[in-house]
């Protein structure tokens, strides 16, 4: 399958890349095609992560987007807490103290993979075709060893690699640019930043393990638009991390 675009990836990147590729392309009054590929069973199915969103970048992408009656955003900032946690107990730390990073009023909180379906949306109305359930499984390279393209991996097998009755061929999708938005680990992404030397005079990547749940907390308890982080005990002082509320929508943190 041949095509301009190819976009490796329905994250926030990914999918803000298609819609802007589109929306530039009708901006000049051509059109052009971009297939995007997903390897969750559906568009946010890997998307974990609770957040805390700087409305800047929506804003640019999607005017309008807060008045949509499908906006997955609905939560605003409007109270930020800091603790500092020990054996016994915690305390908060002023605000003042907290470096402009930590300031998050006028931001949202919510989740990032209703983000990405909202995303998907736009991109789908204005024409991206997006293929959930397909993994990018190989990179393809023309003789000159310039990226052409991804082949996605096949489908039913079995756990020897031997073709069941569902099977079905992976897929070659050929574009003229391809764009890796694979997310922190992607196995694409490694491959390329090592054929092609593009960590060369870098920092060393620096790669953290995150865990999340979902909480539905009595209504008494539930305060929406409180961002509470802390750091501290249980951790070390040489092992860097913290932890993370976000009171959003429906009673839920």
């Amino acid at each position: 399958m041949d095509c301009d675009v190819v976009v490796v990836g329905a994250g926030p990147a990914g999918l803000a890349t298609a819609i802007r590729l589109k929306q530039q392309a009708a901006e000049r009054g051509s059109d052009i095609s971009v297939v995007l590929v997903e390897k969750g069973s559906e568009v946010g199915a890997h998307i974990l992560s609770g957040a805390v969103i700087d409305p800047v970048g929506l804003d640019a992408l999607v005017p309008g987007w807060r008045e949509d009656a499908e906006t997955p955003l609905l939560v605003q900032v409007n109270d930020d807490a800091f603790y500092l946690l020990g054996p016994a107990g915690g305390f908060r730390l002023p605000n003042f103290a907290m470096p402009p990073l930590m300031k998050n009023h006028g931001n949202y909180v919510g989740s990032l993979g209703n983000v990405c379906r909202f995303l998907a949306k736009k991109a789908e109305e204005l024409g991206v075709e997006i293929y959930p359930g397909f993994a990018a499984d190989e990179i393809l390279y023309d003789e000159a060893g310039a990226v052409t393209g991804i082949a996605t991996g096949d489908m039913g097998v079995n756990r020897e690699g031997e073709p069941k009755g569902e099977f079905t061929r992976g897929m070659e999708l050929r574009g003229r640019y391809t764009v890796f938005a694979e997310g922190a680990r992607g196995h694409l992404t490694k491959q390329l930043i090592a054929r092609f030397g593009l960590d060369a005079g870098r920092d060393v990547p620096k790669f953290g393990i995150g865990l999340k749940e979902l909480w539905k907390v009595k209504k008494e308890h539930h305060k929406p638009g409180l961002v509470q982080h802390a750091f501290g005990w249980p951790l070390d002082a040489k092992t860097g991390g913290g932890a993370f509320l976000y009171h959003i929508d429906d009673e839920q943190v």
